[in-house]
């Protein structure tokens, strides 16, 4: 890989970040009257919604206190992070300490998931933006939730999710992955305080990882034994992509290099189980044995796993410097840029059919935000931007 090309995508990224994707929340999704922001957005940014969906709120406070903390003050981004701070502060908790999943235009809760993830990402919001403005009283927030949390994490029954007489006991990927990164966020990079939970998600998250059969299940039994359901076959390329390049970033803060060799192979595995050689993308979903799955969405191509991909596999090229590694990189840039990319009115559209054709037109809705695109985008650039240095 030579200079110009590593130059080349800096500036794509770059100029894809800065001049499509925030400006059109910037322009289109602030609330300042009643907090926080707009989720539901048609194609030019229109609201056809004004429910408000409160991880995506906590996933864009995240995102401008972010980018105000580490590339700009630009004083709109700190406006903007403040406004969502404080409407996920006073307006979406409630008095046990669930967030709700839901609220009106105006803060009254809508409704609640039997999951812990609105949670997450209200203490992301919150540690992020008191480091970008120096509060000290949204951290402490963030940090006494997240105690909370933790304590839900494994048991769910405490956020309302039954437990029946027959159902098989099965550990969720999802939740000691988004842990680990909850800590990384909210740790500040001093990690001493959470040595215990940190070696808990590493061995939960290892379960899930069958390096004899080159697969990332999303569920399996609590020892990680294979359970052959529905549930224990399903497969999910992108949310294992993810995770991949979650874990390695542990590998760097713990320094170890067997467990970046199985970060960078479940990003690996997971793309080329993952990619439709027909018509290009990755599939949603799939059934490890081969089963037609039960998700009537499981051959469309959404705008996520395609961002995660581009990140994990640039993340894995400067470790592992293999030119396997960007030339996926390159052909999940091309596939994204070209089907997810709105050139005329900014942002990604979110979700297309197998062959790539868009099934939706809006850009952010109750699951699509002001997140995985401008995230990636950013840690792409940023991760360019070292090795542009570097090489």
């Amino acid at each position: 890989m030579n200079q110009s090309s590593i130059s080349s995508y800096k500036n794509k990224f770059e100029n894809e970040l800065f001049n499509s994707v925030i400006p059109f929340w910037e322009n289109h999704s602030p609330d300042y009257e009643n907090g926080g922001f707009y989720n539901c957005l048609d194609r030019k940014g229109k609201i056809y919604d004004t429910r408000k969906h409160v991880w995506l709120q906590g996933r864009q406070t995240w995102m401008f206190s972010k980018l105000y903390r580490t590339v700009d003050q630009n004083p709109n981004w700190l406006k903007m992070a403040k406004n969502g701070a404080d409407f996920l502060l006073n307006q979406t908790l409630t008095e046990k300490d669930r967030v709700y999943f839901a609220v009106t235009e105006t803060g009254k809760g809508l409704w609640m998931q039997r999951k812990i993830f609105s949670e997450c990402f209200w203490i992301m919001a919150l540690a992020e933006y008191s480091r970008a403005s120096g509060e000290a009283k949204y951290l402490q927030e963030a940090q006494r939730l997240f105690e909370k949390v933790w304590g839900w994490s494994s048991d769910l029954t405490k956020v309302g999710q039954p437990v029946y007489e027959g159902a098989q006991p099965m550990s969720q990927l999802a939740i000691p992955m988004i842990l680990l990164n909850l800590i990384e966020e909210i740790s500040g990079g001093d990690f001493s305080d959470f040595q215990t939970e940190i070696q808990e998600c590493i061995r939960r998250v290892k379960l899930h990882v069958h390096s004899d059969r080159k697969l990332v299940f999303e569920q399996v039994s609590p020892s990680g034994d294979f359970v052959n359901n529905i549930d224990g076959r399903l497969l999910n390329p992108g949310h294992a992509i993810e995770a991949g390049w979650f874990l390695q970033h542990w590998a760097r803060h713990i320094n170890d290099d067997s467990f970046s060799k199985m970060a960078i192979d479940m990003v690996r595995w997971s793309h080329e189980t993952g990619w439709d050689d027909q018509y290009g993308g990755l599939f949603y979903f799939l059934d490890s044995e081969g089963h037609s799955p039960v998700q009537l969405e499981w051959d469309m191509k959404l705008w996520w796993p395609h961002t995660e991909a581009m990140y994990a596999h640039l993340l894995n090229y400067s470790i592992t410097k293999d030119e396997n590694d960007f030339k996926l990189f390159e052909e999940v840039v091309d596939y994204s840029f070209e089907h997810f990319s709105d050139s005329e009115f900014g942002e990604w559209f979110g979700y297309l059919n197998r062959e790539g054709k868009r099934t939706h037109d809006f850009k952010g809705g109750p699951y699509k935000g002001c997140f995985h695109v401008p995230r990636a985008l950013y840690l792409c650039w940023q991760l360019l931007t070292e090795m542009e240095k570097t090489n």
